[in-house]
């Protein structure tokens, strides 16, 4: 035990708790967006909440172990995120996300698959508006099998509207016959009760019939979609649709890659069926994902799964933020000997089935280590961070598609938030008055204690809130409350330790000392078990249960600092006045006759020995 005549410097604590309590307020008001208030979980303020529908490629319901684990790596990738309060929870076979605020962008994105490849880029061209028209081309609306028509079985190469090749480009089949559709797909019946025309033919006269749309990607040559019988099973469909795309655009024809290139260019605003179901041992033809590029990849050099991390910094050499990523030792190999062997091409790295980037090799990058960087735009903070972390925390086993965001209304949680707060308050301030009257001056420390510590648990979650968008809801506000009271729990244990010195019979000004240093092992103890239980409550919860802890947990350590830099400096100072001295204002006149009691008691005791 320490020794109680130790010198004190109680206004050397004050004044570090106070430098503490200056320095988080100043990053409250100079930082962010300098308004002092923490950000709100989705029972407080509202938020969105996304239904993610799980598709399989050959549209198969998905598996339970397969929903299961993309449940587990889009909550890692939440909590990667930092965003508390979120929920991640199987419905059937979708995943609905719950994230506070107005994101749904953010919550949307978390459901990327996340399939990394590196591809070498073959070839490239800007993103249009719209298809152009060939010279001498039969317009899309002409009627399906017309000869010449796009679609049909005279037409070059058997494309489908928009990915014919280029002007002046000849179609892969010799003169004489007919182009065969692409594997796995019967070719359609000719137009007409004679032979189809085996070469392009002229364009044919106009007709009254109505015109027909374009099909849509993935839609059997020679057909549109009013032709196609409608699926019985729409996993069925969805698996055609995804199988008829890969043919496409994974087709080792290069005059098709050409036609596929230049539609893909004109159509890079539309979803992607394909996104994460490309096979990386095909070329691929795709777009960036900021939607100016098209691009006709080779086959996959590295996958994803050699990612041994990533993490988002600021551009040391340009604007911007760049993900930084850590391969394997395998990968390390191989992208150092690509990267020496292919100095001045372009690299893409495509991120479900499209280009995230396409950055220029310089040099041979050994090591393992490079660098995926934003093209125009470049990197954000956020778009960084989502990126690594999403790479970071590994592929979806499913592909999901994009759904609709919805608004949760914040109604209830603010109905019991109210309802709380003023419980909440109604129950310290009855504690407050109960400290007044049992301890007197002693309360008063006590109230000026906890005003320090929810002063700095305040700011606090400010920060974090952020610095890792940290969000209080309802279960972090009971966590604060239950985190307050044991708080106070640890002023009782030292008031009561100083009422049993002065019951041995010494003065308030000795019995503080001695009281502290009896008491202080206490506190840290009953602190470090309700830290314990909130840092393992905190890692096998999830939900609002591990904002429940976090707040519990934070409440726990900030104690700690209170009471030592606080409570047990202030009760110091009292004891050293020679009027808080007094029973009438330390309330521990009780105390002191019963001290005096047990000494006259002992004298008498001894008198008659």
């Amino acid at each position: 035990m320490a020794s109680s005549s130790a010198p004190v410097h109680p206004a050397r604590y004050l004044s570090f708790f106070l430098f503490m309590l200056v320095a988080v307020y100043l990053s409250v008001f100079l930082t962010g967006d300098k308004h002092a208030a923490p950000k709100l979980g989705i029972d407080l303020r509202g938020g969105t909440r996304v239904t993610l529908t799980a598709r399989t490629p050959d549209g198969s319901r998905p598996s339970r172990e397969a929903l299961a684990q993309a449940q587990q790596i889009i909550s890692a990738r939440v909590n990667g995120l930092g965003v508390s309060g979120s929920e991640v929870v199987v419905d059937g076979d979708n995943l609905v996300i719950t994230v506070p605020g107005n994101e749904g962008n953010e919550a949307r994105n978390l459901g990327q698959t996340a399939r990394l490849y590196i591809r070498p880029v073959l070839n490239s061209s800007p993103a249009q508006g719209a298809a152009p028209k060939q010279p001498g081309r039969q317009p899309a609306s002409a009627p399906p099998g017309a000869p010449g028509a796009p679609g049909a079985p005279g037409a070059p190469g058997g494309l489908p509207p928009g990915l014919e090749p280029p002007a002046g480009q000849q179609a892969p089949p010799p003169a004489g016959q007919q182009a065969p559709p692409p594997a796995g797909q019967q070719a359609p019946p000719p137009a007409g009760p004679g032979p189809a025309s085996p070469a392009p033919g002229p364009a044919a006269p106009a007709s009254n019939a109505p015109a027909s749309p374009a099909p849509a990607p993935g839609t059997p040559p020679g057909q549109t979609p009013a032709d196609v019988p409608e699926p019985a099973d729409s996993r069925k469909d969805l698996a055609e649709r995804i199988q008829g795309m890969k043919e496409l655009r994974q087709s080792d024809n290069p005059y098709l890659q050409m036609g596929v290139m230049q539609y893909m260019a004109a159509h890079c605003g539309q979803d992607d069926i394909l996104a994460g179901n490309d096979d990386p041992k095909l070329p691929l033809v795709t777009c960036s994902t900021d939607k100016k590029m098209a691009y006709l990849l080779g086959p996959s050099i590295i996958s994803g799964d050699q990612i041994q991390d990533a993490s988002s910094t600021m551009n040391q050499h340009g604007i911007g933020y760049v993900v930084d990523l850590q391969f394997k030792s395998a990968a390390a190999n191989t992208w150092a000997d690509f990267t020496a062997a292919h100095i001045g091409t372009q690299t893409a790295f495509t991120l479900d089935s499209r280009v995230v980037s396409a950055p220029m090799i310089q040099e041979a990058i050994p090591g393992g280590r490079t660098q995926i960087t934003g093209g125009d735009p470049p990197f954000t903070a956020s778009t960084a961070g989502q990126l690594a972390n999403v790479l970071k925390y590994g592929s979806l086993p499913l592909s999901f598609e994009s759904s609709e965001a919805q608004t949760v209304s914040a109604t209830l949680g603010l109905t019991s938030l109210r309802a709380g707060l003023i419980a909440g308050g109604i129950g310290l301030i009855l504690v407050l008055l109960y400290s007044l009257l049992y301890y007197r001056v002693l309360g008063l420390l006590t109230a000026l204690s906890l005003t320090a510590s929810g002063a700095m648990i305040f700011a606090i979650l400010v920060i974090l809130g952020r610095q890792i968008n940290y969000t209080l809801d309802l279960a972090g506000i009971a966590g604060l409350i239950i985190g307050i009271g044991t708080t106070a729990d640890s002023f009782v244990v030292f008031f009561e330790r100083i009422k049993d010195e002065i019951r041995e019979g010494r003065s308030f000004r000795s019995a503080v000392p001695r009281g502290w240093v009896r008491a202080r092992r206490t506190i840290v103890s009953g602190n470090a078990v309700t830290f314990l239980a909130a840092a393992v409550l905190y890692a096998l919860a999830i939900g609002q249960v591990r904002g429940f802890a976090f707040t519990l947990g934070l409440t726990t350590v900030l104690d700690i600092v209170v009471v030592f830099l606080v409570t047990w400096p202030l009760v110091y100072l009292a004891s050293k006045s020679p009027r808080l001295a007094k029973p009438a204002y330390n309330g521990l006149g009780a105390v002191q006759q019963v001290a005096r009691e047990r000494r006259a008691s002992s004298h008498v005791k001894t008198g008659r020995g």
